[in-house]
């Protein structure tokens, strides 16, 4: 990662996107782009949506969580005072549930006056963790198209309901206007193919897709599962009103006039839709895996680790990803008549409140606790880095949950791996990372690499894709940008987020970049009032992967950096920063030029040739948006020219307005 000084910006000009014209709208689609046509704001009916596309969306639902104080404040900052549609908001408190201080309580009453005075759906926290709560009261549903300020409500795919996350400033905007834009993302097909081993489980799908296919094969973009591997509905996330018992019709969102319109339109993809990517997967050949240690796209067979006896100090069952009853029974078989290791705490929280009830009638709660687990509140706790049970310096921990990124569920030097929930429940009672004794190697394929394969277009693949790999610089992630254990500090100061970021990455940058900062102050001679001056960050690719939290673009543009370079960004990462100004340009070669020249043996991943996780050199570079180049002066006195993709006017206007709160202000003025 590599600093340079100075930036400039240009004139507005219009450059604008069109959406995908076609002669019938008859063209071929995937599911995908048929549901986000539903939820197309003014889309004329001879235009399809595809892959690529910006369009202005209407959510069924809008869901923001312990986030909404801070979505409060930016809604009144704009000058609304009025929400366009309160259906269609929905607040879930979910994350900070553990806290009980009075800052918290106090601002938890704030949010829910707030949904009263406005006649919003509001969950207390308790309740369940947001995106849970959504599928099982039917707010996110079939074929619909729901988003939330948070980056796992992707979650929401799994009853076949586009989900997609927000911003805070997104959901400002949404509450006053019902409406945000959306770039469709290129459509990737993942196929299922076989049948899974006795004691292999969904989540060793996932991990291990993410292992193998761990060269952003798939960033970016809109995942549909298929094949004969899929299992049928009763098998995969439904609503539980759904699965124990018809919805009654009385209930506003699940009902049966819904279920019988769904099963009539029975919607799907064109047989000959296109897709950026195909990846196939032979579950035959699948066996049990880990992810880790902190990286999903590191992942080992099960078999390979158990040998090596890797001790472990905490366990985790929770999240929204793996609390589920079903997630909560396989850890009770695996348990029952056992005991927690000693030296280990093992956590358990279930998905929702709803999700406990039904574990404890079932008895599977009961054979947790009395195998010496510790229960949490339903809530996303750990997960997020909030509450009891963190992992401490130098303690190794396996979860069910979704991320294990550096630093996530704690100390920045404990390692993280996750795992289904009978491998975590194994674990607890083994003291290490092992599978359930009721694992028969017999029954089970080798245990090496899963028999997988990729079909994708050379141009859909990202520039760079192939490089990306696991190196920490070119997934630099959210967590390593901004801690989690700031995250819901609502009241932190813009200078404090400045002083905190790059934390969990380098704990030097901050002091770095503002120490060039007052160089610049004391040498600066720019008079040019189109010339802005700062500090250029420089990074690989897939930049600002991971969570939805807005304070990682906030925090680098607090701190003087206006602008960052890399290889590629996170989607939400960049939504993120053009909603709050913050710019992004993507620059493959100057991210090659400078990894060739100043990192450790050439590559990413391993630091500066000095050993130092950030490298100042002092080069100048003026960026000139408009005009679509960047010139880089480097410290021999060399000038290079890079291009780079011109900045539409729209995007443009964004950042002379401050971000999307400055611009909708500036709107309601006009």
């Amino acid at each position: 990662m590599g600093l340079l000084a100075r930036w400039r910006g240009g004139r507005l000009i219009s450059l604008r996107g069109f959406a995908t014209v076609t002669g019938s709208p008859k063209v071929p689609q995937t599911v995908i782009e048929k549901v986000v046509q539903r939820y197309a704001v003014d889309w004329p009916s001879a235009k399809a949506v595809k892959a690529g596309d910006y369009v202005m969306i209407r959510p069924q639902h809008v869901m923001t969580h312990d986030n909404t104080g801070p979505v409060i404040s930016k809604f009144k900052s704009i000058g609304a005072t009025r929400v366009h549609n309160p259906k269609q908001l929905v607040f879930t408190l979910d994350h900070d549930v553990q806290n009980r201080s009075s800052k918290n309580l106090s601002k938890y009453a704030s949010i829910e006056a707030f949904a009263r005075q406005h006649g919003i759906d509001f969950y207390p926290a308790g309740r369940g963790i947001g995106h849970q709560v959504l599928v099982e009261e039917g707010y996110a549903f079939p074929h619909t198209l729901t988003v939330a300020s948070d980056s796992h409500s992707n979650m929401y795919g799994g009853i076949g309901c586009v989900g997609t996350p927000i911003v805070r400033t997104d959901a400002a905007a949404l509450w006053a206007t019902g409406k945000t834009w959306w770039q469709v993302p290129r459509m990737i097909k993942v196929e299922l193919k076989g049948k899974l081993a006795p004691g292999v489980t969904g989540k060793d799908v996932i991990v291990a897709l993410c292992g193998y296919f761990n060269k952003d094969e798939v960033l970016n973009g809109a995942i549909e599962f298929s094949g004969d591997g899929v299992p049928p509905s009763p098998h995969i996330l439904v609503p539980c009103s759904v699965l124990l018992h018809p919805a009654p019709p009385e209930h506003p969102r699940i009902n049966r006039a819904r279920l019988n319109a769904l099963r009539a339109a029975n919607l799907r993809s064109d047989p000959d839709a296109s897709y950026a990517s195909h990846l196939v997967l032979d579950l035959s050949t699948l066996v049990p895996h880990v992810s880790g240690p902190n990286s999903v796209k590191v992942s080992n067979p099960l078999p390979a680790l158990e040998s090596k006896h890797i001790p472990i100090q905490k366990a985790y069952l929770l999240s929204c990803t793996n609390a589920r009853a079903s997630d909560i029974a396989a850890a009770a078989v695996v348990m029952k008549g056992r005991k927690v290791a000693d030296g280990v705490d093992f956590y358990v929280a279930a998905a929702s409140s709803e999700v406990q009830l039904d574990a404890e009638k079932r008895g599977d709660w009961e054979t947790l606790v009395l195998a010496g687990a510790k229960p949490l509140p339903a809530g996303c706790g750990p997960c997020i880095g909030l509450g009891t049970g963190l992992l401490e310096d130098g303690q190794t921990g396996i979860s069910a949950t979704n991320r294990n990124y550096k630093g996530r569920m704690g100390h920045p030097n404990a390692q993280a791996y996750l795992a289904s929930p009978a491998v975590v429940a194994a674990s607890a009672i083994k003291g290490y990372i092992a599978g359930p004794d009721s694992l028969d190697p017999s029954v089970l394929p080798p245990s090496g690499a899963p028999q997988f394969s990729l079909f994708a277009p050379a141009q859909d693949r990202g520039a760079g894709a192939a490089d990306a790999g696991a190196n920490e610089p070119d997934n630099l992630n959210t967590d390593a940008l901004y801690p989690g254990k700031y995250t819901y500090q609502d009241d932190i100061t813009l200078e404090r987020q400045a002083e905190v970021v790059m934390e969990n990455y380098d704990p030097s940058f901050a002091a770095l970049v503002a120490s060039v900062r007052k160089e610049q102050q004391q040498q600066s001679s720019v008079a040019d009032a189109s010339v802005k001056q700062g500090v250029v960050l420089v990074s690989g690719y897939n930049f600002g992967t991971g969570s939805s939290r807005e304070q990682a673009a906030t925090a680098l543009k607090a701190a003087g950096v206006p602008l960052v370079v890399a290889g590629s960004f996170g989607d939400i990462f960049k939504r993120n920063a053009i909603n709050n100004g913050l710019v992004c340009i993507e620059s493959p070669e100057l991210v090659a030029d400078l990894t060739a020249e100043y990192a450790k043996d050439g590559r990413r991943g391993a630091g500066g040739k000095d050993g130092e996780l950030t490298v100042n050199k002092g080069h100048v570079v003026d960026v000139k948006v408009v005009e679509g180049r960047m010139e880089v002066r480097w410290p021999s006195g060399e000038t290079r020219t890079y291009q780079v993709g011109r900045v539409g006017a729209s995007v443009q206007e964004l950042w002379i307005c401050g971000g999307l709160e400055g611009y909708v202000l500036k709107s309601i003025k006009e």
